[in-house]
């Protein structure tokens, strides 16, 4: 038998089809209820005396199924604690609703597989998040992102090309990382791309992000690529595709040699792809489709946006705000 943590793991990988690091957030958080469980609650399992040899090992196996079966015999009341603690620790609310919904999650599983007859977790409440807007850029402040961008060294066209693509497709990072050759489709003006839960989706491209993907594959073609990495669209020196991390620190930098004061990162291009769609009159339902949102929710705080920019544009021109 697998430890819980393992079948879970399975649980989240071939029923909800996570991504890896959506995987790995979940059993991340997860980790944090065991070690409460191992902390708060003594664990003393009887054990028939052995050999010294199986004697370690046997006492490691009793006390991982014993903190196993004390995660099943949770009650809300445990889990409501456990989430004080959480608080106790300083943890940020955005960070302890995250925490709690991979809980969550691990309570359906196991109502699910009949290890619980009742959910707990059912009635636990998250804390209270403070609604805040994402920072966005403008098209002049994309431009001039670009700008800053020294186009004399080779991978200054990738990094046109890598800015221009986020702006003009609205991925995430790990999708542009994971971007493929095989499927950019310019004849037709889209790309294909893998999202969460490996949900396939397909984006229109500009005519622009295909002139600097053109710039970039000029460079490229010229490129060792590493066995396994020749499909990837964007790669490093060293001929590997690219991490998410290199794509932060270079967008900051460029950020700064841009005199941008915003803090920006990856996703901020997302948000600006968004909002400048509905800006110029594009459904909520057309974009969520395009940013592979699985609730319109979620693409609802781009209404807020749009909003705060349609505020800030009357306080600029209406005579009776004009000082």
């Amino acid at each position: 038998m697998k430890n819980l943590k393992e079948q879970f793991r399975r649980y989240l990988r071939l029923q909800k089809g996570l991504s890896p690091n959506t995987l790995e957030a979940y059993l991340h958080d997860v980790s944090l209820l065991f070690s409460w469980v191992e902390g708060e609650m003594e664990v003393t399992p009887s054990r028939p005396s052995q050999g010294k040899g199986e004697v370690i090992d046997s006492a490691a196996s009793l006390i991982e199924e014993s903190i196993d079966d004390k995660v099943k015999q949770l009650k809300l009341a445990d889990l409501e604690a456990f989430s004080a603690s959480l608080f106790d620790l300083g943890i940020a609310p955005s960070s302890h609703a995250r925490i709690l919904c991979g809980v969550r999650a691990l309570y359906r599983f196991l109502e699910i597989d009949g290890y619980i007859d009742q959910d707990p977790s059912e009635l636990l409440e998250s804390p209270i998040q403070a609604k805040h807007l994402p920072e966005v850029l403008s098209t002049t402040e994309v431009d001039m992102l670009e700008s800053a961008i020294d186009l004399s060294k080779w991978e200054g066209h990738r990094n046109r090309a890598i800015i221009e693509v986020l702006f003009s497709c609205g991925l995430r990072v790990s999708e542009l990382v994971n971007l493929k050759l095989s499927q950019v489709y310019e004849e037709e003006r889209y790309i294909r791309v893998m999202g969460k839960g490996s949900k396939e989706r397909l984006i229109p491209i500009s005519d622009k992000a295909i002139h600097e993907l053109h710039l970039w594959y000029d460079y490229r073609n010229k490129m060792t690529i590493k066995k396994g990495e020749e499909d990837f669209v964007f790669l490093n020196r060293r001929g590997a595709h690219l991490t998410r991390t290199m794509i932060l620190i270079m967008i900051k930098q460029y950020a700064k040699d841009a005199g941008i004061k915003k803090t920006i990162s990856p996703h901020t291009l997302r948000h600006s792809f968004a909002t400048a769609l509905l800006e110029g009159g594009c459904s909520l339902r057309a974009i969520q489709a395009m940013l592979g949102h699985e609730s319109i929710g979620t693409t609802e705080i781009y209404t807020h946006i749009d909003m705060t920019t349609l505020r800030d544009e009357i306080e600029h021109h209406h005579p009776r705000n004009s000082r």
